[in-house]
């Protein structure tokens, strides 16, 4: 278990390898210089399918991006979130509502009622850790 989130290894695992390729980035535009546009190429590299999610609905990494969860046309297996824990929230709930099979809130991203209702919808959870940090360990 990871300290004070409630996740733990197995679930880590589970989303990066079990759960699916498609990956709505909550949060990622073309600003090179935030987290979110380095995590994406990372998933990218690792054969993850990233789909932008941002109020512009940019194209990134030479991906269409979508101004929310809605809008995104087809099936998303992982929410990946990139926003302040005080709206993680409601992407998490939006999460579950188009039917995404785990929701994943980055480092700092800590939402507990959030990650409680998100667990209780079905949905595994991961909250306050970086799966561009995960993912390389896997084969370890």
């Amino acid at each position: 278990m990871y300290a004070d989130t409630g996740t733990d290894a197995e679930t880590v695992r589970r989303i990066l390898q079990d759960t699916g390729d498609t990956w709505a980035v909550v949060g990622l535009s073309n600003n090179e210089s935030r987290t979110a546009y380095g995590v994406a190429a990372v998933l990218q590299r690792f054969g993850k399918r990233i789909v932008p999610v941002h109020p512009k609905a940019e194209r990134v990494h030479g991906e269409q991006g979508y101004a929310s969860l809605a809008d995104i046309p087809f099936p998303v297996d992982v929410v990946d979130v990139f926003v302040n824990s005080e709206l993680a929230g409601a992407v998490a709930d939006e999460a579950v509502t188009v039917g995404a099979k785990a929701v994943w809130f980055q480092l700092g991203v800590i939402d507990d009622a959030a990650y409680e209702r998100t667990r209780a919808a079905g949905l595994d959870m991961v909250m306050d850790h970086c799966p561009a940090i995960e993912i390389p360990l896997l084969d370890r």
